[in-house]
């Protein structure tokens, strides 16, 4: 099937409970690899919720002992909630699966749909997800230098008891790379789960509870954040739907190709 069909699960006072939808996804999953229905996507909002996936170290997880539920997604810690727009792509692959090729599809709509807000972001080279890039280190606001910086020299700074001037929150303010959407997949029998968060008008706060992604030297942000005005759900979900299709769609979809050592 090459149809892309998309599902709203529900929004605002209809946000649904995390493991709600993880339940729906594990039954669309089902029912895309029995070829029962076409590739889909999966959009929401949820409820305010850490998750963890499989490569979480204890030391990102909330100080305060607040729960987390561990999924078996790729990535580590990061948190849902109102404001931001979460899609769960489930697309039958070629194999071998080319699970990079995947996520920057992915990189490649969302990087899309920011830019038609007049917002530019890229990708990060070792990084997923969109980001938001921040200025030369001698240009930025609060004059910490990468030279200096104790997240960087020191393995045991944990920013989350070191003041908001560290928080992930306060990245645009320090004009540091800052993540607008996360990215973390899994690929079973062929066919994706989860897939992207993306930050339009959410309270970052939430982040400043945990090591988001487990990066200690760069933030998160929101397209409200760096557009500086008021922006909705309802208005972005249909230009990122737009751009999903385009991307999902028009690719030319391959297996991954596998470099086999020459016989001797």
């Amino acid at each position: 099937m090459s149809d892309l069909r998309f599902v709203h699960m529900g929004f605002g006072a209809d946000a649904v409970d995390y493991q709600e939808a993880w339940d729906e996804q594990r039954r669309v999953h089902a029912a895309r690899f029995a070829d029962e229905v076409p590739d889909t996507v999966l959009l929401l909002e949820h409820p305010p919720v850490y998750t963890a996936g499989r490569r979480t170290d204890p030391s990102e997880r909330p100080l305060d002992g607040t729960p987390v539920i561990d999924v078996d997604r790729g990535g580590k810690i990061t948190w849902h909630g109102p404001g931001q727009l979460v899609g769960y792509p489930i697309q039958k692959l070629p194999r071998p699966v080319d699970v990079i090729a995947h996520v920057r599809r992915l990189e490649e709509a969302l990087i899309r749909a920011c830019a038609e807000y007049g917002l530019e972001t890229t990708r990060v080279e070792g990084r997923s997800g969109v980001w938001v890039l921040g200025d030369p280190v001698e240009q930025r606001l609060g004059g910490l230098s990468l030279d200096f910086d104790p997240r960087i020299e020191d393995e045991e700074f944990d920013p989350r008891m070191n003041g908001p001037e560290y928080a992930p929150s306060n990245a645009g303010q320090r004009r540091e790379d800052r993540k607008i959407a996360a990215i973390g997949i899994r690929v079973a029998k062929g066919v994706t789960m989860h897939g992207f968060a993306l930050n339009v008008n959410p309270d970052n706060r939430w982040f400043d509870r945990i090591i988001p992604c487990g990066i200690r030297d760069a933030g998160v942000a929101s397209l409200a954040g760096e557009l500086g005005r008021d922006i909705t759900i309802a208005e972005v979900v249909p230009v990122v739907e737009r751009h999903l299709r385009e991307v999902m769609t028009e690719a030319v979809l391959a297996p991954r190709v596998i470099e086999r050592p020459a016989a001797v």
